[in-house]
C-alpha cells in the first residue's frame, strides 16, 4: 500500500451518496473480493455491478457480495460506463474493474481529495509493487506511455496515467460527460473530455497487483491500443480541427511545392512547362491544401460552438458542497 496521508479530518464522507461502479465481464474470481473490499472502505455507498455478458458466476458471486446487479447487454467497456453513468443518481461515484488489480485501501484518499480541492475527477494513477513484475505487464505499460504520451503532446497536458480504469468523479462531471465510445477506449475520451473543458482533476499514484491465477484480462495489447490510438486522433480533430487540418494542409503545401517547384523554375527560364501531368498534380495537391486550411477554419467555430454547450451542460450542475 502506498503512504496516502488524510488531507482533511473534517470531512464525513456518510453525508455524500457514494456510488461504486463496477464494470464487469467473467470475473467471477475476483468481484466478490472487490465488492467486500469496497463494503469494508466505504460502508455508506452503495456498490452497482454490471454485468457485460458474462458467461461465468460473476453475476451470483456479486449478488452474494451484496451487491446490486444490473446488465447491460451490449458489448464493450464504454457501453456498459455509459449505462451505468445515466442510470446511477449520486453525489460521488467510483469507477472501478473487477479484477482486483486496484488498491482499494487508496480510495478513502481519492474521495478526500476530490471533496477537499472541489475537483470532478481524481484518477488512480498505476504505480506496480516492486515485487510484483507481473501486475504491469511491460507491453501495456509501453503502450499506456506511448499513447499518454501522444495525448499529451495534443493537448499539451501533463499526465500519469490515461488508460486508468480507477477514477472518482463528481456528480457535474458525470451526468455532463456525452460518452460515445463503445470499448476500452472509454478512458481517453473521458481524458479528454476533461482537458478540452478545462475541468479541474488530479492524478494520484495507486499500487496496481496482479491479476489471480486463472483470470485472463481482456484487453488486447496491440487491437485496443490501435483502438485507443485512433480514438485518441478523432477527438483531436473533433476538439482542435483547425490545429489538425493546419497540419495536413501545411503537409499537401510541402508535397505540391516538391512536385511543382522544379517544373516552375524551368518554366521561368525557358518558357515551357515540361511534365505536364505532374503540373497538373502539384497544382491540385495545393487546392486540397487550401481546401483544407478552409475546412480547418470552419469546423474551429463549430468546435467552439459545441465546446460552450458542454461548458454550459457541465456549469448547470451544482459544485459538491463541502459537508461535515
Amino acid at each position: 500500500m502506498l503512504d496516502h496521508q488524510p488531507l482533511s479530518s473534517t470531512i464525513n464522507r456518510a453525508a455524500y451518496r457514494l456510488a461504486v461502479l463496477v464494470p464487469c465481464r467473467n470475473e467471477g474470481l475476483t468481484i466478490s473480493r472487490v465488492v467486500q473490499q469496497f463494503q469494508k472502505k466505504l460502508p455508506e455507498a452503495d456498490i452497482y455491478v454490471y454485468d457485460n455478458r458474462s458467461t461465468d458466476d460473476t453475476v451470483a458471486q456479486a449478488k452474494a457480495a451484496g451487491a446490486i446487479v444490473r446488465y447491460e447487454p451490449q458489448p464493450g467497456k464504454g457501453n456498459v460506463v455509459r449505462r451505468m453513468f445515466a442510470d446511477i443518481d449520486a453525489d460521488i461515484y467510483i469507477l472501478v474493474d473487477g479484477d482486483n488489480t486496484y488498491e482499494v485501501d487508496a480510495i478513502g484518499h481519492l474521495v478526500d481529495k476530490l471533496l477537499n480541492e472541489n475537483l470532478d475527477m481524481v484518477v488512480g494513477a498505476r504505480r506496480s509493487a516492486a515485487h510484483d513484475k507481473q501486475a504491469y505487464r511491460l507491453g501495456h505499460r509501453s503502450g499506456n506511455l506511448f499513447l499518454t504520451g501522444v495525448v499529451k503532446f495534443l493537448f499539451g497536458a501533463q499526465l500519469k496515467d490515461m488508460l486508468s480504469g480507477y477514477r472518482v468523479f463528481s456528480r457535474r462531471f458525470v451526468k455532463s460527460f456525452p460518452a460515445v465510445s463503445s470499448g476500452f477506449e472509454i478512458e481517453t475520451e473521458l481524458t479528454v473530455h476533461t482537458l478540452e473543458l478545462k475541468i479541474p482533476f488530479a492524478e494520484e499514484y495507486i499500487l496496481y497487483g496482479s491479476r489471480p491465477p486463472g483470470s485472463e484480462s481482456k484487453l488486447k495489447t496491440f487491437t485496443d491500443g490501435w483502438r485507443v490510438l485512433g480514438t485518441a486522433v478523432l477527438l483531436f480533430k473533433e476538439v482542435r480541427p483547425f490545429l489538425f487540418f493546419s497540419l495536413i494542409s501545411v503537409f499537401l503545401a510541402l508535397v505540391s511545392l516538391a512536385l511543382g517547384f522544379p517544373i516552375f523554375m524551368t518554366y521561368l527560364s525557358t518558357g515551357l512547362v515540361p511534365r505536364f501531368p505532374t503540373a497538373i498534380l502539384a497544382a491540385s495537391i495545393m487546392l486540397l491544401a487550401f481546401l483544407s486550411f478552409t475546412c480547418g477554419l470552419i469546423l474551429d467555430s463549430v468546435a467552439r460552438g459545441r465546446r460552450e454547450v458542454k461548458r454550459m451542460a457541465y456549469l448547470s450542475y451544482a459544485l459538491i458542497n463541502h459537508k461535515v
